[in-house]
């Protein structure tokens, strides 16, 4: 009894009077709860013996390893108005396929006959480079012409020197000779004298000798002017070759300055060629991204810009793409107490949001519904939730993950460690202790390099 009320009845019942409360109190019913106790508590015992697998637990999403595989923003280059939409949200497109039509916006660009202009432009100043390079052809010719011209004036004034140095020559002899004959003619003009004193000679005589002396006087006197003027004239002659060196030099130097100032025009005419035909390629290449194109095939998922007519800025993302072909990862968080204990190629278990599963953290192998995948990179540095980002990929060598799953979708994650004792796994977590190393040297400090593949960039 229970002897819950204040009015007991235990004072006027006695129960040894009743038969069937000896019949249970000899039943041996009352020591199956201590024999229940027993085996459970030999069964916790077992338990915490056996095999416990160590593990992380993170939380993460799926993404991909490959930057180029992950949802990416199409950008237009050049500041633009939405003129044409060719595609909507879902659709497939192929690489190269267009996507939105974008007109200009820029008062500079809005002349429609621009290439065309601007390539007539090119072609004039490329003209007028060839015009200045006739132009540098000619005056090395008109140099090369005064070149000789020089040559041969010079050639023809060093003969009449050489003609007038042969005259004064031959004047000088005729003037000696004059000279002698003068000499003969006061000696014979002497001697007639005394011979007409004498009476040997006639008056007649002697005044021819005067005449003989005064002609050859005057013939003495015509020869030295003859021999005068032959010197001023070779004087002359050296006056005027230094006068054609100096003309002759003027006009070389005239034509030399005229073919380094065509030079320089048709330096300047190139320079300015060479940025009208930049101007036109960028022209060009600008008029070709007027259409935005798919840089590769997948799903358009999101367009950023509403409708026509609105303007977009360079580098504005105007929709969202996401590659058709992609190689799963998963990305997970883990704290920093616990970024010692993993490396590269450790085990982990996942299991997906929306994919339905029993995990049983401690012993994987008896957990369904989850799949394997490996660590293949550890950040270096922390993040800005503190904790360090981890990248999971597929394990090659179990099942494939679902082909369903699509890139953010949530994961749990459990980082398989080392296998200890149930009991040592609870002692651990009261005592809020870190998960042990249990790898000999120092094997888990090791990391493993994973170099990326060098391709040939042409």
């Amino acid at each position: 009894m229970l002897n819950i009320s204040k009015n007991s009845i235990s004072d006027s019942l006695k129960l040894e009077e009743f038969s069937s409360y000896h019949l249970l109190k000899k039943s041996k019913l009352r020591r199956l709860p201590l024999v229940i106790i027993g085996i459970l508590l030999l069964l916790g015992c077992i338990c915490l013996l056996l095999p416990w697998t160590q593990n992380v637990s993170a939380k993460g999403y799926i993404t991909t390893r490959s930057p180029e595989q992950r949802p990416q923003g199409i950008q237009s280059i050049i500041a633009g108005k939405i003129e044409q939409w060719y595609v909507q949200e879902g659709d497939f497109v192929e690489e190269g396929d267009t996507i939105v039509f974008l007109s200009e916006i820029k008062s500079e660009y809005f002349d429609p006959s621009l290439l065309e202009r601007t390539a007539e432009q090119m072609e004039a100043k490329t003209q007028s480079v060839d015009s200045y390079s006739e132009k540098v052809v000619a005056l090395d010719k008109q140099y090369k012409a005064l070149q000789d011209g020089l040559l041969l004036k010079r050639k023809q004034i060093a003969n009449k020197i050489e003609q007038s140095r042969n005259k004064i020559k031959i004047d000088s002899i005729d003037l000696a000779a004059f000279e002698i004959n003068l000499s003969v003619a006061k000696n014979q003009l002497s001697r007639t004298e005394e011979l007409y004193k004498k009476g040997l000679k006639s008056l007649s005589d002697l005044q021819e000798k005067e005449l003989k002396l005064q002609a050859s006087q005057a013939k003495m006197s015509v020869q030295q002017n003859k021999l005068l003027n032959q010197k001023n004239a070779l004087a002359n002659l050296q006056i005027e070759l230094l006068s054609a060196d100096q003309n002759y030099g003027e006009k070389l130097a005239k034509a030399q300055s005229e073919k380094q100032t065509a030079i320089s025009s048709r330096l300047e005419s190139v320079a300015e060629s060479s940025k009208l035909r930049n101007k036109l390629s960028n022209y060009t290449e600008r008029s070709k991204l007027y259409y935005l194109r798919a840089p590769q095939s997948g799903y358009i998922t999101k367009t950023l810009k509403k409708g026509l007519g609105e303007t977009v800025k360079e580098g504005v993302n105007i929709a969202t793409i996401m590659p058709e072909k992609y190689d799963l990862a998963v990305e997970v968080y883990v704290k920093p107490q616990d970024l010692a204990l993993l490396k590269i190629d450790t085990e982990a278990r996942l299991r997906f949001d929306g994919w339905p599963a029993i995990l049983i953290s401690g012993w994987p192998a008896s957990s369904t519904g989850v799949f394997s995948g490996n660590i293949v990179a550890i950040d270096r540095f922390i993040s800005e939730n503190g904790s360090y980002r981890i990248l999971i990929s597929p394990d090659k060598n179990d099942r494939d993950w679902p082909s369903e799953l699509r890139v953010g979708t949530g994961t749990r994650a459990f980082l398989l460690l080392s296998n200890v004792p149930i009991w040592y796994e609870l002692w651990r977590k009261l005592n809020g202790f870190p998960a042990e190393f249990y790898s000999k040297g120092n094997e888990r400090n090791k990391s493993v390099k994973r170099k990326a593949p060098i391709k040939s960039i042409k």
